[in-house]
């Protein structure tokens, strides 16, 4: 079974920030993890070269494969801010219908700058999340 590749390490999040380019993307994300630190209570880590994670959870599917992730995280990636909504989108339509201007993938919140959404719905969206993987960890202990 492949190892998986994004591990946390003890890379700087602020020189990672300070590195990205766009300048709205960098503001922006500055003020992601400001949110996230606050939801989350944690500090954030780099996870891999690009994507910072807040606190961990212990995972393991059906298929034997296990591993450790972060509960919350983001990625100022060049095509748009990327937040990983670990517990997925498919209980989430309404505060999705009520967010802005975004996209999803099966766990990716896609958004073009902060402006586009409602902050408030954003950060009840990464609070229902997390709340979410809290109870998935006491089902799976």
């Amino acid at each position: 079974m492949a190892e998986l590749k994004t591990k946390k390490n003890d890379a700087s999040v602020e020189g990672f920030l300070n590195s990205v380019e766009h300048e709205k993307r960098r503001t922006d994300s500055f003020k992601v993890l400001d949110i996230m630190k606050r939801i989350t209570g944690e500090e954030p880590k780099m996870w891999g070269s690009s994507i910072i994670g807040f606190g961990s959870y212990h995972y393991k599917y059906a298929s034997g494969r296990e591993g450790d992730w972060f509960v919350a995280g983001f990625s100022p990636r060049k095509q748009s801010l990327t937040l990983y909504i670990m517990s997925g989108f498919k209980h989430y339509g309404n505060l999705l219908g009520k967010l802005g201007k975004h996209k999803t993938g099966k766990g990716c919140l896609y958004i073009n700058k902060l402006e586009d959404i409602d902050q408030s719905v954003l950060e009840e969206l990464i609070t229902e999340s997390i709340n979410w993987l809290k109870e998935y960890e006491k089902k799976q202990s």
